[in-house]
């Protein structure tokens, strides 16, 4: 167990770090999906996006140190856990918006698998919170992880293809 808990919290260390790296380098896009996503003005919704990053950057770090594995894994599980709520709000009012949730920008209505992303995820992180014990970080778990990251990468990537997002969402 504790080197699975070790590639995950790997897994959602990157994830995080690659989404406040995201929320850095792509401001304007991202602050435009916040403010579309929370229906708050663009300035106020910009500076959410930045506090966003801040904190994914804070949950990164916690997750691989073994001291503060547990913080960094609820900041995480609460952060996702807020995307779920305003994506599927998002959903149910069948706004059409960029999420932010890919390196590209795709304008479309907020779907099912963009909140069961956000629900694994905090799922993921909920889990690396509740296992006792500190991981044990080595090469093979901390590969595995990045491994995983890639993965799911690619299967966002594959599930954003309109023929196979049509019968995925349907």
């Amino acid at each position: 167990m504790p080197a699975f808990l070790a590639a995950l919290s790997t897994l959602l260390a990157v994830v995080l770090a690659t989404a406040a790296a995201h929320k850095l380098i792509a401001r304007d896009r991202l602050a435009l999906a916040t403010s579309h996503l929370t229906r708050m003005p663009p300035a106020l919704a910009r500076v959410l996006s930045l506090c966003a990053a801040g904190w994914e950057a804070l949950a990164a770090l916690a997750l691989v140190v073994p001291a503060t594995r547990l913080w960094g894994a609820l900041l995480a599980s609460g952060l996702w856990s807020l995307y779920a709520l305003l994506t599927w709000r998002a959903q149910r009012a069948g706004h059409a918006f960029d999420c932010g949730c890919s390196f590209t920008s795709r304008k479309r209505s907020a779907d099912p698998l963009t909140v069961a992303r956000a629900i694994t995820l905090a799922l993921f992180a909920a889990l690396a919170a509740l296992v006792p014990g500190d991981p044990l970080y080595d090469i093979a778990s901390v590969l595995a992880g990045i491994a995983f990251f890639i993965l799911a990468v690619a299967g966002g990537e594959l599930a954003d293809l309109a023929p196979l997002r049509r019968r995925l969402v349907q």
